[in-house]
């Protein structure tokens, strides 16, 4: 009976709000698991309407910032440093070397633009950004910026397709236009779909 409340106690969690240390506003609608890792929250910018899920780390050592309505998936690694290089170049130095002045350091802060979704175990690299309205696939390690509306696949990560055509195809059921996320990208979406009836 114990262990049974000890695991359900333990077991990860969506904590809903998020105070936002960087501007000091408080976020209502962001969604963050109990067993995501923030590492250097002070300088991590979050929108409202943000789903970080389990087990993800955050490191902001270099900062970052996530757009309104991202979601980013379980076992998703957003990196802003990275000491690949630097172990070897310092050897057995490395651990009394301040980590602001390590020689061989990977360095570089991350965005990640409104409405975008990290899939299940994808890995975001050092100074990368990734535009608004991306799709981030499953297991995708991003090494390179992304422009807006990419979807992207891979090790490492390549743009394999667009949301607005994804997208497209989703408004030929329903009409979103009262809820769409953006007004830039459902004018390329009318405009892909006004394209496509008239090659019928």
């Amino acid at each position: 009976m114990l262990a049974r409340a000890l695991l359900w106690y333990t077991r990860p969690r969506m904590v809903y709000g998020w105070r936002d240390r960087k501007t000091n506003a408080f976020r209502k609608y962001t969604r963050i698991s109990s067993s995501a890792v923030l590492m250097n929250p002070e300088r991590l910018a979050i929108g409202d309407c943000v789903w970080i899920w389990h087990y993800s780390i955050i490191d902001a050592t270099e900062g970052i910032e996530i757009g309104e309505g991202c979601q980013i998936s379980s076992w998703v690694g957003i990196f802003t440093h990275g000491s690949q290089s630097s172990i070897r170049l310092l050897g057995n130095r490395f651990v009394h070397t301040p980590n602001r002045i390590r020689g061989g350091y990977d360095r570089g802060s991350v965005i990640i633009g409104e409405y975008s979704f990290i899939g299940p175990g994808s890995i975001v690299l050092p100074g990368v950004t990734i535009g608004k309205g991306c799709l981030i696939t499953a297991g995708t390690v991003v090494t390179k910026s992304i422009a807006d509306y990419a979807v992207v696949a891979g090790q490492p990560g390549r743009i394999v397709g667009s949301t607005i055509e994804h997208d497209a195809k989703q408004f030929k059921d329903h009409d979103f236009s009262d809820t769409y996320y953006d007004s830039e990208a459902l004018a390329l979406i009318k405009k892909s779909i006004s394209s496509s009836r008239e090659t019928l």
